[in-house]
């Protein structure tokens, strides 16, 4: 069995062409490695990359692009829709063939240590590799995103686990580790309203929303701890973003487990709590790869709804996928560029 190793850096540059091509080609041109996509929001201002390859020609990779993005890239210009840390916001490696999640929690502190060291950019780790159980979920080493950074790195709690606590303007901080397969899954409304689609998010992700009283003051437990109510769905993480160049709100999410909760489930769960705020859900968009099961699994799902003929092939499951999803709202939605299995 081959051993591979899907690394996807996100970048905070989603704009300019010239960045965007000057970081594929740093990947492309490390030998063992494939770059099997690029993916730049204007809206977000970020590119999502996804390439795979032998575990040290992919850490070699990582390393590069954060060499370009180190060089390019300027956060103190930096706007855009989602949330971010630094110029080279998360980098994750994940175990795809004949390798552990040991192995890429090693990968992680290899490319956390060369880069700290030769571009002075602090570095957190996340998920497998967190050395606590506080720095396990991205989104909270990354509240306050960069505007706060500068602030979070006087706080001995927030010192990096590689490099020093010291503000790098241009840079911000980076965060990697090792993960399993996370699904970044959108679903889009009718509606321009980010408010809305926000008060979806706070209703389905597994972390739901802090618990008020009548005056709107936050309820705490005994020990001082703000409440929660939980969201519907496991294994979600999500907020209500605009998108200014299709003039829609969308659901952004990420699917941390997409066995736990697929892309079909949480988007009849949007679809569902849409209903109740008097919006549609009208389809949805996968940014970045996706496993073959995901899709396989929505068509079972929606052939086993349907009164026609079941499909019987990934052909005719991840067709009807595509089409009851409505993954080619958008951008259309090709299989052979979007699943994982069809790239390798």
């Amino acid at each position: 069995m081959k051993r591979i190793v899907e690394c996807v850096p996100n970048f905070s540059e989603g704009k300019n062409q010239e960045t965007i091509d000057a970081l594929a080609e740093s990947i492309r041109n490390v030998p063992g490695v494939k770059l099997l996509g690029i993916e730049p929001d204007k809206d977000y201002n970020r590119s999502v990359v996804t390439f795979v390859g032998e575990p040290k020609a992919v850490g070699e990779a990582a390393y590069r692009s954060t060499r370009v993005a180190a060089q390019r890239i300027d956060m103190r210009t930096h706007k855009g829709e989602h949330p971010r840390l630094g110029a080279v916001d998360v980098v994750p490696f994940v175990p795809i063939s004949g390798v552990t999640m040991e192995d890429c929690v090693r990968l992680a502190h290899e490319y956390g240590e060369r880069v700290s060291r030769d571009f002075n950019i602090p570095l957190y780790l996340y998920e497998a590799a967190a050395a606590s159980p506080d720095r396990k979920n991205l989104a909270a080493i990354r509240k306050g995103e960069y505007e706060g950074l500068a602030e979070k790195l006087k706080d001995p709690r927030w010192k990096p686990d590689y490099g020093t606590p010291s503000f790098n303007p241009k840079s911000g901080a980076t965060v990697t580790g090792a993960r399993k397969f996370l699904i970044a899954y959108n679903v889009n409304l009718n509606t321009a309203d980010s408010a809305i689609a926000q008060e979806i998010a706070l209703r389905i992700r597994e972390s739901g929303r802090v618990k008020k009283d009548a005056t709107g003051a936050v309820i705490k437990d005994a020990h001082g701890e703000s409440v929660k109510i939980p969201g519907t769905l496991k294994e979600v993480k999500a907020m209500g973003v605009f998108l200014k160049r299709f003039n829609i709100a969308q659901v952004s999410i990420n699917l941390t487990d997409f066995e736990v909760t697929p892309p079909h489930t949480a988007f009849e769960e949007v679809k569902k709590q849409a209903k109740l705020l008097g919006v549609d859900a009208t389809g949805s968009e996968i940014v970045g790869l996706t496993p073959l099961a995901a899709l396989r699994m929505a068509g079972v799902h929606y052939a086993a709804k349907a009164k026609t003929a079941k499909p019987h092939s990934d052909d005719e499951l991840v067709s009807l996928a595509i089409k009851r999803l409505g993954l080619s709202q958008l951008e259309p939605f090709e299989p052979t560029r979007k699943i994982i299995e069809y790239m390798i």
